[in-house]
């Protein structure tokens, strides 16, 4: 049927449908049913309340679209070209091929318009709770007279989000902040892939984030007036978080599959396709095809989003010239400007044999951080004596004060993680957050994602080994070393004391493409001598020689990281006695270490010297690619127990003399 006989909105929503479909059917892989239940309500979001400007995707005052739901990857896509952003045709036609803009799943940085990575459920529901917190921080901190800081942040959730643990504990953290400024639109179509939600979701939802301080209505989900004026309503709503529960038809036009499991992650079939064009008044026989007048009403986008770009770019030349420290203030936050003298900033801290916990330098290197660059705001799940996170006088990000640099994230290690990742996508803030190494687990999608997408969210994980001591096994990390490195473009930082610490902190900062994971001590290790032989510098190296031998070439080598380098130092003491004269090699981090040349590497491990011992109170898995084949390593590979930190590492002997005696092996 001709544009003459149906309304221009509901040729749009129909143009949004059949891409869908037909890029599904083309591709012969992924979710129709989404984008044909949900097209009426994300038409009206992104027609009349979407700021954006397509020729400035990465505008900063623009409003943040998360589709949360990223299996319906085709409803953004198709939004994004109609709307004018750079993502031609041609690419909704490669959907999920090789090297295309359009992969199955929203990601991050590879397609134009795409806030965040999506896929894995509840992930970009809690993403964009950081979207709105660092919203809030800077509307607070730079709006004194000017709208600089002025967005929404809009999602796409599914069943399958709110059925995700993750996203209870970002609604939670989102409703106990009154974070208005957040408008989330629930699919609630109630069909997952094993069938009706029935089987598994029978909870009330919208009293279930009523509970936890949202503002919540429910409307159908197909009715474009109802949608509006939800939106409407929910914007005047300024101290909650608003979820509008759209009550919608998965598969909303087939015959055969509409409010069907079938349509929700396979493409609906040649013939089936037929009938549900010809069901909503669509030429069967065109593929990809947008009527002229939908295009053109569409891309009035781009005038628009010109307009609006302008008239901020204007409102931020007036914030420059009249206050012209704010406004460079402001900018250096945006752009995540490190300090000229960062190297100058760093403590310097005196040769010890008592030492402090790697978690406790870090907390002094963060007090003279933070001071000096004053958008790094960080938190923990609930444990920020224990992982010394705190910035002094920096008061608490709360609905009460959003300028405050202390985030009290609670017990919601995940949730945590996922807004770090937000708050780093939106710009203006340095984030980090802190908690026990073993709680890594609860953050690991998130870090994942955060490797994905090129995010550079610092967490600071204490507690790093059986070192805790009586907390016991439950506490105590083993494997998470070595599943942490494996996990790709991860920065894993682990000191050996305490000014290594603060050049591990200047390298988390300075690694802008992808997660630092800073790896600290509970209990006290020494700060090693220093002189130009061994200075701390070459922490950023990844790996140096701490202390050397007296030989042209060692007789052994002993490597460790963190805390058991002291073990590999006493055990150099040791072998000396037997006149066997070793190097100590201090291995804060192998992605660094691995990134510097042949030539460097050869020095500090050189190939000749194959009497080598590894130690780390860890599993041993990876050690090898840096002992070699004929080298010890020195771990667990079993669970730790409860008793003074002391008495577990003699037990599991992990002791200067075994590894003294490991090298008198290889050596002899």
């Amino acid at each position: 049927m001709s544009s003459t006989t149906t309304s221009l909105d509901e040729l749009c929503v129909n143009t949004i449908r059949t891409l869908a479909i037909d890029a599904v059917q083309a591709a012969e892989s992924g979710h129709p049913g989404m984008p044909m239940g949900m097209a009426d309500a994300a038409y009206v979001l992104w027609t009349k309340f979407l700021n954006h400007d397509p020729a400035h995707p990465e505008w900063y005052d623009r409003d943040r679209f998360i589709l949360s739901a990223g299996h319906g990857s085709m409803l953004l896509y198709s939004l994004l070209h109609l709307s004018g952003y750079d993502l031609s045709l041609d690419e909704l036609k490669n959907f999920r091929q090789l090297d295309s803009l359009t992969p199955g799943h929203p990601e991050y940085g590879h397609t134009p318009g795409v806030e965040t990575t999506t896929g894995p459920l509840g992930q970009g529901f809690a993403t964009g709770v950081g979207m709105a917190m660092a919203e809030k921080y800077m509307a607070a901190k730079f709006n004194d007279g000017y709208s600089i800081t002025d967005h929404y942040t809009y999602g796409i959730v599914s069943d399958g989000d709110l059925m995700e643990g993750i996203s209870q504990e970002a609604a939670s953290l989102a409703g106990h902040l009154e974070l208005g400024k957040m408008i989330y639109l629930y699919d609630d179509n109630e069909i997952s892939i094993d069938g009706s939600t029935d089987l598994a979701f029978t909870e009330d939802v919208g009293q279930r984030f009523e509970a936890a301080g949202w503002h919540t209505i429910k409307i159908d989900g197909h009715d474009r007036d109802a949608v509006e004026k939800a939106i409407s309503k929910s914007q005047e709503v300024t101290d909650k978080p608003s979820l509008v529960i759209c009550d919608t038809h998965i598969g909303f036009g087939s015959p055969n599959k509409q409010d069907s499991a079938a349509s929700h992650g396979a493409p609906l079939g040649e013939e089936e396709v037929r009938k549900t064009k010809e069901n909503l008044n669509w030429d069967p026989d065109k593929k990809f095809y947008i009527p002229e007048d939908v295009l053109t009403h569409f891309r009035t986008a781009v005038v628009q989003g010109a307009d609006l770009y302008d008239e901020w770019q204007q409102t931020f030349e007036q914030f420059q010239n009249e206050s012209p420290e704010q406004a460079k203030a402001f900018t250096q936050s945006v752009e995540r400007e490190l300090p000229d003298n960062f190297e100058e900033l760093l403590p310097n801290f005196e040769q010890s044999d008592e030492g402090m916990a790697t978690r406790a330098s870090s907390g002094k290197v963060l007090d003279a951080l933070t001071d000096a660059i004053p958008y790094m705001i960080g938190g923990s799940a609930d444990l920020t004596g224990s992982n010394k996170t705190w910035i002094e006088g920096g008061g608490i990000f709360s609905a009460s004060d959003y300028t405050g640099r202390n985030i009290h994230f609670g017990v919601r290690e995940h949730a945590m993680g996922a807004a770090l990742n937000g708050m780093n996508l939106h710009s203006g803030v340095i984030p980090y957050a802190g908690t026990f190494l073993i709680f890594s687990d609860y953050c690991r999608p998130a870090i994942r994602l955060a490797a994905l997408s090129n995010i550079p969210s610092i967490f600071v994980f204490t507690h790093d080994s059986i070192g805790l001591g009586e907390d016991g096994p439950t506490h105590q990390p083993i494997e998470h070393l070595a599943s942490l490195r494996a996990m790709p473009n991860t920065l894993v930082l682990r000191p050996a004391d305490a000014n290594e610490v603060a050049w591990c902190w200047k390298a988390a900062l300075e690694h802008t493409d992808g997660p630092s994971l800073m790896v600290l001590t509970r209990q006290n290790v020494p700060t090693f001598a220093r002189d130009d032989e061994n200075s701390v510098d070459r922490t950023m190296r990844g790996g140096y020689i701490l202390a050397d031998s007296d030989k042209e070439q060692p007789d052994a080598i002993l490597m460790g990281s963190g805390s058991e380098v002291q073990r590999a130092m006493d055990a150099k003491a040791l072998l000396a006695e037997d006149d066997i004269d070793a190097r100590v090699v201090s291995m804060p981090s192998w992605e660094l270490f691995r990134k510097q040349d042949e030539a460097y590497r050869q020095s500090v491990l050189p190939s000749e010297v194959t009497a080598r011992v590894s130690i780390e109170a860890a599993s041993p898995f990876g050690w090898k690619e840096w002992v070699g084949t004929d080298g010890v390593t020195m771990g667990l590979d079993h669970f730790g127990a409860s008793a003074p930190f002391e008495e577990i590492f003699e037990k599991f002997g992990l002791t200067a003399e075994r590894m003294a005696e490991e090298a008198t092996k290889l050596v002899k």
